[in-house]
């Protein structure tokens, strides 16, 4: 990952919105030790990836990002403001000469509940940066381990409070589920209920193909809803798609899984838990090519 921009978003009503988009340096400190996002991950972001100058989704992100301030009752995002600031920033790290070869410009945009000391309302910055062009790894797969998340699949109705299904800044836990992956020689993670339930991956949508149906887990299963597998479903007219509960049984007899999320795109899985899938590297492609052309 290489920082390419960073603006600071002013989120309070009372400035004007010409004036709510700052560029700052991208190794300028813009977060204080106070704040809640740093202290606490209390807060949500998002990120988009950038094709042709474009931010990819956008509006789904912008809604999602929404939906998980909701889910973590923090103000609602004055959506106009990051959309104008994710696409000066888009278009900003799309101009000739900033990426490097085999790179590719992605947005993130994030804000928390704001500083515990000023309690000044909530904080807000956009940052673009570049990373690997996923194609390597669209066409080689990743290996994938299962995990037991540790909840019931009903617990976003249960246990409210545990947030499931927002995309919030902490992210502990999901980096602890990859650390476990890799030292069990694994790529990466499907996270599956303590009932049983195939739920998602620490960063990124399932997509499975059972009975030639493409199947993926319903957001009610606490599971963040995946702007790339929708995308991916509506792209793809002339399959059998369905958002229906997966156990862990129904994943056995997959014939072919995808960790879907907006930085790669839909990569295969070649293995999980030591078992080898096939890849389809046909339909990998036809979705990744639905993803690649997408414009808001």
């Amino acid at each position: 990952m290489r920082a390419l921009l960073l603006y600071r978003l002013e989120l309070s009503p009372d400035t004007d919105p010409a004036d709510a988009v700052v560029e700052v340096d991208p190794a300028t400190p813009i977060i204080r030790a106070t704040d809640l996002g740093v202290t606490r991950g209390d807060g949500v972001f998002e990120t988009a990836v950038v094709r042709h100058g474009v931010p990819q989704a956008l509006e789904a992100h912008l809604h999602r990002l929404e939906r998980s301030a909701a889910l973590l009752e923090l103000p609602a995002p004055p959506l106009d403001r990051w959309r104008t600031a994710v696409r000066r920033a888009a278009a900003a790290v799309s101009r000739p000469g900033v990426l490097r070869d085999g790179e590719i410009a992605s947005i993130k945009f994030a804000m928390t509940r704001g500083d515990e000391l000023d309690h000044a309302g909530p904080t807000g910055w956009v940052l673009g940066f570049a990373g690997a062009d996923p194609s390597t790894v669209r066409a080689a797969g990743v290996t994938a381990v299962v995990l037991d998340r540790g909840y019931r699949h009903d617990v976003m109705h249960t246990a409210p409070w545990l947030l499931q299904g927002a995309k919030s800044l902490a992210y502990a836990v999901n980096q602890a589920a990859l650390r476990e992956a890799a030292r069990r020689g694994a790529d990466d993670v499907v996270f599956v209920s303590a009932d049983g339930f195939v739920l998602e991956g620490p960063r990124s949508t399932l997509i499975a193909r059972i009975d030639d149906t493409l199947v993926t887990p319903p957001p009610e299963f606490g599971v963040l809803p995946g702007t790339t597998q929708g995308d991916v479903f509506a792209g793809l007219a002339d399959r059998r798609t369905a958002i229906v509960p997966v156990t862990r049984e129904d994943l056995r007899r997959a014939d072919a899984l995808w960790l879907c999320s907006s930085t790669r795109g839909a990569v295969p899985v070649r293995a999980l838990d030591g078992a080898a899938l096939a890849i389809d590297h046909e339909l990998t492609a036809r979705m990744n090519a639905v993803l690649d052309a997408r414009e808001d």
